[in-house]
């Protein structure tokens, strides 16, 4: 695999995400789907073959939408974008349940990096048909 294109790949993901969630929050699914995209498309195959296939491009985007989560996530932690509205208003339901804002951070890092994870598999599957 080539790191260097998916560790590219996986910070446009974060600042793309960032950057189009600060505009317009729903767009924010551009940035993993676009890592993902990038990283399968730009990559020109494995050590041992030169064919990429679906599979592959999935792999591929995975771990770019993967590592572009974990960073998204962090970023969110620690209080950049707008997301730390959308938790004060979420710790406001489910603190009433659990009374505590650090769960709530919790299921925002991991939605956040399970939906970057699976728009990145998707990305790099279209970014192998479109390589084709």
């Amino acid at each position: 695999m080539d790191w260097k294109i998916i560790g590219l790949s996986a910070l446009i993901n974060a600042a793309l995400t960032i950057v189009v969630s600060l505009i317009f929050f729903p767009l924010f699914l551009l940035g993993p789907f676009t890592g993902g995209f990038l990283s399968s498309y730009l990559t020109k195959g494995y050590e041992d073959y030169d064919k990429m296939d679906e599979k592959d491009g999935a792999v591929v985007g995975a771990i770019s939408g993967l590592i572009g989560g974990l960073i998204i996530g962090l970023l969110f932690a620690l209080g950049f974008g707008d997301i730390s509205a959308v938790m004060g208003l979420l710790s406001a339901k489910i603190g009433a349940v659990v009374g505590s804002n650090l769960i709530t951070g919790y299921i925002i890092f991991e939605l956040s990096v399970v939906i970057s994870l699976v728009l990145g598999l998707v990305g790099g599957i279209i970014g192998v048909i479109v390589k084709k």
